[in-house]
């Protein structure tokens, strides 16, 4: 699915045929009329990556968001990442092209569940993943994202006992590096759980002088056998600045488009999911926004990411607390 365009396509909201090229333009025009920008995540689709003004993981968007000073945004991911960009936006418009881009690993963690678990075990500082809805940042203490998660626990006193959600192979992680022994939520992206050990060995024995980079949500034997465990953008970092040629990548296979973009004499291999018929591993929801899809949004100013005021104050503190302790 990653890399393919939407060709000819029938029933924009102008009722007009738009080429892929057509679609390019037009999207220029508008953002240029809205004051828009275009932000992406690593694992969007290629020709989506190549028409952002900002390409990157959770936290450099969360970043550029705040930051921004155009009127509008169209965040290419998924939504809690739209809802995390409102949060820090309110005054601006915030747009997702597609509204069913949703998230296995925020729909793992339920807001009440969630309030109920924290009740359970008072006492504890709360850290939730960015992966979660505002509705679970709303609970939390401080929000973090793979790329700042153990910086961030480190900088909290050895004794602090901690709740951590929704993610358990992340948060196993940073227990595994930091020492902790963090409580944490049962939850898990269906891409990052389902990478087959097996497969990745045998790419190993084909390759053996890959590296293999490891995203931290994946499960903890697949964190053994890596060369490099960490967020997109380190792994992305990792294979910049390394002397291999080849890299097994063992996360959400829109990251080989960056990867190969930035080191065009390297070679990048996918790593296989269980039961696949294919070797990849994508995300449906990440692969949900099309050129088309932008061009309607940007057209329609919809789907809008809205957030109730309440709660955006609530899920606001702990995002806020993530950017100064980052």
């Amino acid at each position: 699915m990653n890399g393919m365009t939407d060709g000819k396509v029938q029933g924009t909201a102008t009722g007009t045929p738009v080429s892929d090229g057509e679609l390019r333009e037009a999207i220029m025009r508008l953002k240029k009329e809205k004051n828009a920008v275009i932000m992406a995540h690593y694992y969007q689709r290629d020709e989506i990556q190549e028409i952002a003004d900002r390409v990157g993981d959770s936290l450099a968007l969360a970043q550029y968001a705040a930051e921004t000073d155009a009127d509008v945004i169209v965040m290419c991911g998924v939504h809690f990442m739209g809802e995390t960009a409102k949060i820090l936006c309110p005054s601006k418009k915030v747009l997702i092209p597609d509204a069913d881009a949703g998230c296995s690993l925020a729909d793992s963690c339920d807001p009440e569940e969630f309030a109920r678990f924290i009740a359970e075990h008072p006492g504890h500082t709360v850290i939730s993943y960015v992966n979660t809805s505002a509705a679970v940042k709303a609970h939390t203490d401080i929000v973090v994202t793979s790329g700042n998660a153990r910086k961030i626990i480190d900088s909290l006193p050895a004794d602090e006992k901690i709740i951590f959600g929704p993610d358990r192979n992340l948060g196993g992680y940073i227990n595994s590096v930091t020492g902790r022994d963090m409580l944490l939520w049962p939850g898990a992206c269906h891409v990052h759980d389902r990478f087959s050990l097996a497969g990745i060995e045998e790419l190993r024995a084909k390759h053996p002088g890959a590296k293999v980079l490891v995203h931290p949500e994946c499960r903890k034997p697949l964190q053994i056998i890596a060369d490099k465990v960490g967020s997109t953008a380190a792994l992305l970092d990792y294979a910049r600045k390394s002397d291999a040629g080849e890299f097994i990548v063992v996360t959400e296979s829109g990251i080989l488009f960056e990867m190969r973009r930035e080191c065009p004499g390297k070679v990048f291999i996918p790593a296989p999911a269980e039961d696949a018929d294919c070797q990849c591993n994508m995300c449906e929801y990440m692969k949900l926004a099309t050129l088309r899809k932008v061009y309607e949004c940007l057209l329609s100013d919809k789907p809008e990411i809205t957030v109730e005021e309440g709660l955006a104050e609530k899920a606001l503190r702990p995002i806020r607390r993530m950017l100064e302790l980052s």
